[in-house]
């Protein structure tokens, strides 16, 4: 749980606006055994997208209330953090994967243009990452042929993944046929397998990447997200702290430790690493 001080401190958020949220019913904050308020890391993830929502130009009064209307609306079972908001024209409109809504009036929203993405939030925890070559280095695809170096094959995967993803699995097994290290062959087609439903699968290959370059940290990060698929929290945890220890200005990494030591009871360590998600993903001043 937080306090207001960590609140305002982790979100940049102002007292006033903060207690504005509080009064529009937005929030539904505990309090401790001194009288004070606590927040949940809920609340947090919340406000997160109230203030994204209003960086869109959403009215302040149409935010608060979309956002009471939702907490309102939600089942008990059903997180905040579990369905997404967007800002579409001047409504707000959640998504929880399969339904789209206006929360201020519940009227349904039917896609007939692909939507904005969701506001306020970072990326989400199953958005893996790609280990690319430069595009400057990368060729057109060419005719496949059996003299392909191993790399060569990698980068062929790279130019097919988003025409032909299978064909992309191919070349990546085929860089591996040819160079067994190969961690970008080994980063990439785990990525594809884990986005095709098969982290197990994904285990596989992460963890070779990681044999053949330590350390390495889109392959730490990938093996997080799948081991969070998977449920291993406490192996997830230490993915993601060596993801961080290869690249500290891993936002993504930060958040999702954030989270789960949230979920595991040690508020000190969640509050330490939305600082510095909050950090890094602060908008510079113009």
């Amino acid at each position: 749980m937080f306090t207001e001080r960590e609140v305002s401190a982790v979100l940049g958020l102002s007292s006033r606006r903060l207690h504005t949220y509080l009064r529009a019913g937005c929030l539904a904050p505990a309090r401790g055994d001194d009288g004070k308020l606590r927040f949940s890391f809920q609340d947090l993830v919340l406000l997160r997208k109230a203030e994204g929502l209003r960086d869109q130009r959403i009215a302040p009064q149409r935010v608060r209330h979309a956002l009471r209307r939702l907490r309102e609306a939600l089942p008990g079972d059903v997180p905040v953090t579990g369905v997404q908001l967007s800002a579409e024209g001047r409504h707000v409109v959640v998504s929880d994967g399969q339904t789209r809504w206006q929360p201020a009036s519940g009227q349904v929203v039917f896609d007939f243009e692909p939507s904005q993405p969701p506001v306020g939030e970072p990326a989400p925890i199953t958005d893996l990452r790609k280990a690319r070559i430069p595009a400057a280095t990368q060729p057109s695809v060419p005719d496949a042929a059996p003299t392909l170096v191993a790399r060569e094959h990698y980068e062929r995967g790279c130019t097919l993944e988003d025409t032909a993803p299978h064909d992309a699995i191919n070349a990546y097994r085929a860089a591996l046929a040819l160079d067994a290290r190969h961690a970008d062959s080994h980063v990439n087609l785990g990525r594809l397998l884990h986005e095709s439903g098969n982290p197990n699968a994904a285990l596989v290959h992460y963890r070779a990447a990681l044999d053949a370059r330590p350390g390495d940290a889109t392959a730490c990060f990938n093996l997080g997200v799948a081991l969070e698929d998977l449920g291993v929290t406490s192996a997830a945890i230490s993915a993601y702290e060596t993801a961080i220890a290869s690249e500290p200005k891993n936002a993504d990494a930060h958040y999702n430790l954030a989270r789960l030591f949230e979920q595991s009871g040690k508020p000190e360590l969640a509050i330490r690493h939305l600082l510095l998600y909050r950090q890094l993903t602060r908008k510079p001043k113009r």
